[in-house]
């Protein structure tokens, strides 16, 4: 496996998206061809699947240093009202390419730290979206909570709304490492939210844990591991950290990038990790999620229905998704748009009447054949390509599958591609065999995290 490591440990991206942001070709975008293709995908899709709203909630309270998503820090929250009636503005912006009510299916509050926000203004928050839609049969709202400040009444009020899912951020138990990222967290602060969550009526809890951060080992995420499993959610998300220093804004500068775990390290931090969290009683979905057995991921996963997108796995799929909110991602599945990234533009844009894109990319023909093939290895590890010849590179692609084929990563028959166990913790770099438009501009600087 070691030897694996050395040849495969290479940036890569995660493919929430294909094509990934970094390629998007904004030379064809405009907001304009934004409009018509949520307009087109709307009404393909939405009396018969609904759409999918993420909100990104980008505040916190203080900065956790191993953290690379868009957030603005502050104590004061006076920001917040003004900020959640930008959000509503801008869905009744959407509202208006719409010629009939949408049906949400699924809605998820990101961050940031959504429970930064107050109970009662993420309801005033909430209900202004649910008054100008239809609830889909059987929706799946989510969130994420910081377990040092979400409140029971956080959790009533959002399952009051139709919240069924939490999602709570653990990482490491060991304070070492919390102290190195700046998120002391203790183990009596995870307990209390997700026993309030059982308690309140939440049918899915899921737990995030990161390996490979700062002074990290074995012996610390075995002790997360068992702790957690003291606690037993529904789900976890076993993320490996991804370090992008030289991304802007993203803070992590608070540790020496010597006391992160070698390649090597992190890999037996995977396998011994995946081995324990089996043992105990979970099934890995995917790439880096786990469930138990009664889990509609899982089930999700068994029946075909998994789908992954900015939001990361989801045990349904909406071929519409707008994301509202500072720095948000959109996705009709024949483009994609990402909003301004500062608070103070979101604002004026939205206030100014526009819809506050800022960048996005208009899939063409070859983008969305290769995006399905990605998404099939990323869901169910397999994809058949019926006529690989309408892609001349695509052979290529199979030439440079066939040396993984040899290091038992993937088994190829015909045009059918499938990952081994084996080849799981190499998911990724399989999907980049097929990355074409990552491989005709490769990046001359880094501009990914390692895939291990």
């Amino acid at each position: 496996m070691n030897s694996l490591i050395d040849k495969y440990n290479i940036p890569g991206p995660r493919y929430t998206s294909y094509p990934t942001v970094p390629y998007w070709d904004e030379s064809t975008f405009s907001p304009e061809k934004w409009k018509s293709s949520v307009i087109k995908s709307f009404n393909e899709s939405n009396s018969a699947e609904g759409i999918s709203i993420y909100i990104h909630l980008p505040f916190c309270e203080a900065l956790c240093t191993f953290c690379a998503c868009h957030k603005r820090i502050t104590k004061q929250h006076s920001v917040e009202v003004p900020y959640l009636e930008s959000v509503l503005k801008e869905w009744m912006l959407y509202l208006q390419l719409f010629n009939e009510k949408p049906k949400l299916k699924e809605l998820h509050l990101g961050g940031g730290t959504p429970t930064f926000f107050s109970p009662e203004n993420l309801k005033t928050l909430l209900q202004g979206i649910f008054d100008t839609v239809e609830i889909a049969e059987h929706p799946e709202f989510s969130f994420e909570g910081h377990p040092n400040n979400t409140t029971r009444e956080h959790l009533q009020t959002l399952f009051d709304l139709g919240f069924r899912r939490a999602s709570f951020g653990v990482q490491d138990y060991d304070l070492k490492v919390q102290k190195a990222i700046n998120r002391v967290q203790p183990f009596e602060n995870v307990k209390n939210v997700t026993e309030w969550a059982r308690e309140i009526g939440y049918t899915s809890i899921s737990h995030d844990l990161v390996y490979g951060l700062p002074h990290s080992n074995w012996e610390s995420m075995a002790l997360t591991i068992h702790k957690t499993l003291e606690l037993k959610p529904d789900r976890l998300a076993y993320y490996s950290y991804a370090h992008v220093p030289w991304i802007k804004g993203v803070g992590q500068r608070g540790f020496d990038e010597n006391d992160l775990p070698s390649g090597e390290e992190k890999r037996r931090l995977y396998e011994d990790g995946k081995k324990l969290l089996e043992e105990l009683g979970y099934k890995e979905v995917g790439m880096d999620h786990f469930s138990l057995e009664e889990d509609e991921l899982y089930k999700s996963m068994i029946s075909g229905d998994i789908h992954r997108n900015f939001m990361g796995y989801s045990s349904s799929k909406t071929q519409l998704m707008i994301g509202l909110g500072m720095s948000s991602i959109s996705d009709s599945w024949y483009a994609f748009a990402q909003n301004v990234k500062t608070v103070e533009e979101y604002q004026k844009i939205v206030e100014e009447g526009e819809i506050p894109v800022v960048k996005g990319h208009v899939l063409n023909e070859e983008d969305l054949s290769i995006r399905r093939h990605i998404l099939n290895l990323m869901c169910q590890l397999e994809t058949t390509f019926e006529n690989k010849d309408a892609i001349p590179e695509l052979e290529n692609a199979f030439d440079m599958l066939q040396e993984m084929e040899r290091d038992e990563l993937v088994v190829i028959n015909h045009n059918h591609i499938k990952i081994t166990e084996k080849g799981r913790a190499f998911t990724r770099n399989v999907a980049m065999v097929f990355d074409l438009r990552m491989l005709r501009n490769k990046p001359e600087t880094r501009i990914f995290s390692m895939t291990i």
